[in-house]
């Protein structure tokens, strides 16, 4: 689970620790869903230590309360303002980038601490001097840009930055709590408030007028434009997307509305006058073998690509007029990039459940080589991928069950082990095992023909045997 936040020196996102701070983690959640921490500024900063916001005007805010907690804001009442901060003992400040809520001692009870809405984020390695004093519900997977920038940021000696630094926006992607009484989500950002303008120092001169002499129409575009970056931006911590800057390939066109009894070989036939094809794939249903009445046509360059576009558009195929456009498909990179994250996550599964961050600081030298080496199909509806992991999974199954292994029905191999003196006696000891009426039986007794058999099977037979010498008792007393 991630939330965004959208500051003034660039975007950071938080992975929550649910499982380990959950009472944490919702008053964190509820505070971004209804809009507590924008506009807040960055105070504190500490170089290569740490930096504190969370506090909506502030330190220099002579009318700041120093925030509060998700239920002081939705009830309104003062004595709920804090909360008592749990602390989860496996949890340290020993990376950069834990994020952690600030807390205080209650004067009636030094050894509880409570905390509200202020939390902090480390700049520095081995910072445990906050353990203990800080609460951790968190942890940066990327922002590690906008860190930097803080770290370097000019500040007073109190640690406030002379230039403004502050919480835009936040965006959560899953909210698994309920929310609390009285709780009222805006429908929008809302506009800072006259406190939190009368807090600026100096404003960051490019914000400042980096809207000076522009158009409407500019302004609408520029708007859209950061709209669209936050939104795949989402779409990629949610892992729909490789990545936020993702662009689809320029020499590829989408073609719907095709008759089903359209085939591949058809439409290359036909779109083939317009340059060379690489492949032209009608997506299938994997189960039935159905046409879904639309295709992938990649052409070797962009200009015939573009060619084709303007030509077909509209033209009747098996008397169905179908639509041509440019593809929006990302899904070759889409797997490539899993199959890329799945390994890493596996090499860093013994980092204790952080895993990934050094990765992440890669992100620039890892999309140059997924876009340099994605190949392969579409896989729109069941793609190579899936169907491999539906026969691992059947051939897994078929194992658990007894049968065969999915290596053309061999047996599975078993490896011999060399037998130890430990092993020795007890495969002697077998010899002498405990019979049914309490005595030791002798070696003598141990037929070698019970090594194959089940546990049952020595039972029946000896109530065999019993019948066959009690009829042979009952034959030979009739006889006398």
């Amino acid at each position: 689970m991630s939330v965004l936040l959208e500051t003034s020196v660039g975007d950071i996102v938080i992975d929550l620790l649910v499982e380990h701070a959950p009472k944490l983690c919702e008053n964190f959640l509820k505070l971004c869903k209804v809009k507590y921490y924008n506009f807040s500024p960055v105070h504190s900063v500490q170089k290569d230590f740490s930096f504190q916001t969370g506090d909506p005007l502030g330190p220099l805010s002579q009318e700041s309360d120093g925030g509060s907690s998700i239920w002081g804001v939705a009830s309104g009442n003062p004595a709920l303002r804090t909360f008592t901060a749990f602390f989860y003992p496996k949890l340290k400040h020993v990376e950069r980038g834990t994020v952690s809520m600030a807390t205080v001692p209650l004067a009636s009870d030094p050894d509880t601490r409570v905390a509200g809405s202020q939390f902090i984020i480390t700049l520095g390695e081995d910072t445990d001097f906050l353990d203990g004093k800080a609460a951790i519900f968190g942890k940066v997977v990327e922002g590690f840009d906008a860190l930097e920038k803080i770290n370097e940021a000019i500040v007073d000696d109190k640690g406030y930055p002379l230039i403004d630094i502050r919480v835009k926006h936040t965006v959560i992607l899953d909210d698994p709590y309920p929310d609390p009484e009285n709780l009222r989500e805006p429908s929008s950002s809302p506009a800072p408030t006259e406190e939190q303008l009368k807090t600026v120092r100096i404003a960051d001169e490019a914000a400042l007028h980096e809207n000076d002499g522009v158009d409407e129409e500019e302004l609408e575009r520029r708007r859209r434009n950061r709209e669209a970056q936050a939104q795949a931006l989402t779409l990629e911590m949610m892992g729909d997307l490789p990545f936020a800057e993702v662009k689809p390939p320029e020499n590829v066109l989408f073609v719907c509305k095709l008759n089903p009894v359209t085939a591949d070989a058809d439409l290359e036939l036909i779109f083939g006058r317009f340059g060379k094809i690489l492949s032209c794939e009608v997506i299938r249903d994997q189960k039935t073998g159905d046409s879904l009445q639309y295709a992938f046509i990649e052409y070797e360059d962009k200009a015939s690509c573009e060619a084709a576009y303007f030509k077909m558009q509209g033209v009747l195929i098996d008397d169905r007029r179908i639509h041509v456009d440019f593809s929006q498909s990302v899904s070759r990179l889409s797997d490539v990039w899993r199959k890329d994250t799945n390994t890493k996550r596996r090499a860093n599964a013994s980092r204790g459940g952080w895993g990934g961050v050094d990765e992440l600081e890669k992100r620039r030298q890892y999309r140059a080589e997924a876009e340099r080496d994605a190949g392969g199909s579409y896989g729109m509806v069941y793609g190579e991928e899936e169907m491999k992991k539906r026969h691992q999974r059947d051939g897994g199954e078929r194992k658990r069950d007894g049968g065969p292994s999915p290596r053309n029905g061999d047996q599975p191999r078993t490896r011999s082990r060399s037998r130890s003196p430990r092993r020795r006696d007890r495969s002697s000891d077998r010899h002498h095992s405990r019979r049914d009426d309490g005595r030791r039986a002798d070696r003598r007794d141990w037929d070698p023909r019970d090594r194959d058999r089940r546990p049952g099977d020595r039972d029946q037979d000896r109530e065999r045997d019993g019948d066959r010498h009690r009829r042979r008792d009952d034959t030979y007393r009739s006889r006398r």
